[in-house]
């Protein structure tokens, strides 16, 4: 300061020096406008100029200094590998809750008769919570219930249906009026193949007279005549029926049908008459009747497809359950895999609505504290309303979550530390999940910790903060984080390198395929190291350098030394 006072008392004195007689006066130029101005003016720019100067050499010599040019001004940051602590720890917030809950939703709209709990209100499972009135709920199950019926008859029939892939006589008898059917054709659901005549039994209707009723009776053996055979087989008497025909004369007849065996020499239309004797006497037919195959009927396909192959022969003899029409009916399998998703739909849908009907006299669910009752006497309800939640609070859960660097060290089991507010709890972590979820180049893995509620002083729906310990180890060599480089290696892969600080080469060192930015080019060796759990600053090296190793750190520039 004493410095600064003498220039300006220098400068003051020069200022008021008187001109020279017959000199002429200066040009007006910064001197006369400087002596023009006030003395105290004068003296504040004075000050200012100075301090100036003095600034501007003390930046240069800073510059000096600090070695010149900004390549000068950067400097190697090196550590060494010592032995020390090391704790990695998984900090977090996360939403408490209950861990079981359930909230019941009426799906249809509906009328509050009465409320039979409160908010709040501790209850146990089975305990009656609302009435409703809902005609809609009522409606819902009685239409899925009738879908759910009719999709099971329409899968019973197709199954049936899909029987007949193998198109197969349902009796005994011969074919007749058969269909030409080659391997490939289309044949259609409903399509008539051929006709089954079942002629291993033949049956005869033939009328008596009243006044043989009674004598005629079922099962009683009939000797038939067959003229075109000049013949005479036995028959047995299946059926009779007390009709009444009469005749022109004026007779009364009732029926009967009899039941002939064929040996193979009888057939439809042979002319036929039963008699049998009563009391000595032969009791006569009215007239002759005509034999008729004991059944008949159309060979149809069941379901819709091609043909594989086709055994169809007109007057085939064929035994019951022969297969005459093989089918390939894949159309008829989809048709069955349709209607069995519809099945399944309905049956859910018809659950549903039988569950929501439930839910308008309902229950507790299980055991556990009422939340969010949203229900009053008389109070009309709309579709789709959640009315009522119970919840378990006696255990709390808690989604977190764990990074990558220490996913590998939490396990189920471990002690977390739970903070709310201030007040301390002591949680467990049940599971970790190994499904990552990547963010900002950082990949997480959910993590669920469960905390003992029994006395109900952890709320929930509300944050609160938590630690673990995922590892940890009291004497480990460790360096800086930053001291650890990931590099490409020559085979793809990544690896982790520390950069020794010394004069030759170290024989585990290795030559990089990609130089890392910062490092010097001569005297740091890349050398591979395996490394452990790490915290905020430190990371564990498990192999790779020895304790004392110089390695490289970073390089500091002048900004961030000040």
């Amino acid at each position: 300061m004493a410095e600064v006072k003498d220039l300006e008392q220098e400068a003051l004195s020069q200022e008021s020096t008187p001109a020279v007689p017959g000199e002429s006066a200066p040009k007006r130029g910064f001197a006369a406008k400087w002596k023009g101005m006030p003395r105290k003016k004068r003296r504040r720019t004075i000050r200012r100029i100075i301090a100036l100067v003095i600034l501007a050499a003390a930046a240069a010599a800073g510059v000096k200094l600090l070695g010149g040019d900004k390549q000068q001004e950067a400097q190697v940051v090196t550590d060494m590998v010592s032995y020390g602590s090391i704790t990695s720890t998984v900090e977090g917030s996360g939403l408490t809750k209950a861990k079981n809950s359930e909230t019941i939703t009426l799906t249809t709209a509906g009328t509050v008769q009465d409320v039979l709990v409160t908010e709040g209100q501790k209850v146990t499972a089975g305990t009656p919570l609302f009435v409703i009135e809902s005609e809609a709920a009522r409606s819902a199950v009685e239409k899925a219930r009738k879908d759910v019926e009719g999709y099971e008859k329409q899968l019973s029939s197709l199954q049936k249906d899909i029987a007949g892939l193998n198109l197969a006589a349902g009796y005994p008898g011969k074919l007749m009026e058969v269909a030409t059917l080659n391997p490939g054709d289309t044949i259609t659901k409903g399509q008539k193949v051929a006709t089954l005549a079942d002629d291993t039994r033949l049956r005869l209707e033939q009328y008596y007279s009243y006044a043989y009723e009674g004598a005629i009776r079922t099962g009683q053996t009939m000797q038939v005549s067959i003229p075109a055979l000049m013949t005479t087989v036995t028959g047995t008497v299946e059926a009779v029926h007390m009709v009444s025909r009469i005749t022109p004369q004026g007779s009364k007849l009732f029926s009967a049908e009899i039941v002939v065996k064929n040996d193979g020499a009888l057939t439809a239309d042979m002319a036929a008459s039963a008699t049998t004797t009563v009391n000595g006497e032969t009791v006569y037919p009215y007239e002759a009747g005509k034999l008729a195959y004991y059944r008949t009927g159309d060979l149809n396909s069941t379901v819709n497809g091609t043909v594989i192959s086709s055994s169809l022969v007109d007057y085939l003899q064929v035994a019951e359950g022969q297969v005459l029409v093989r089918i390939d009916g894949e159309d008829s399998e989809s048709e069955i895999f349709s209607v069995q998703q519809s099945l399944e739909e309905a049956q859910k849908t018809l659950e549903t609505a039988q569950k929501n009907l439930n839910n308008c006299n309902a229950v507790a669910p299980i055991d556990g504290t009422v939340i969010g009752l949203s229900l009053q006497q008389g109070q009309e309800v709309e579709a789709n309303t959640a009315v009522i939640t119970i919840a378990d609070t006696s255990t709390i859960v808690v989604d977190a979550t764990v990074d990558e660097r220490n996913v590998s060290y939490v396990k189920p089991g471990m002690m977390v530390d739970i903070d709310q507010w201030g007040t301390t709890f002591t949680g467990v972590v049940e599971s970790v999940s190994l499904n990552s979820k990547a963010e900002n180049g950082v990949a997480s893995y959910p993590m669920v910790i469960t905390v003992d509620n029994t006395e109900g002083t952890l709320m929930t729906g509300s944050y609160i903060n938590y630690s673990l310990v995922a590892s940890e180890n009291d004497n480990c060599l460790v360096v800086p984080i930053q001291c650890v480089k990931t590099v490409p290696m020559e085979d793809g892969t990544t690896g982790n390198v520390v950069f020794v600080k010394a004069d030759s080469r170290p024989d585990n060192a290795i030559d990089l395929t990609v130089p890392v930015d910062g490092v010097p080019e001569k005297g740091y060796w890349a050398v591979p190291v395996e490394i452990g759990i790490s915290d905020t600053y430190n990371v564990e090296i498990k192999s790779g350098v020895e304790e004392g190793a110089e390695v490289f750190t970073q390089v500091q520039t002048e900004s961030s030394w000040m």
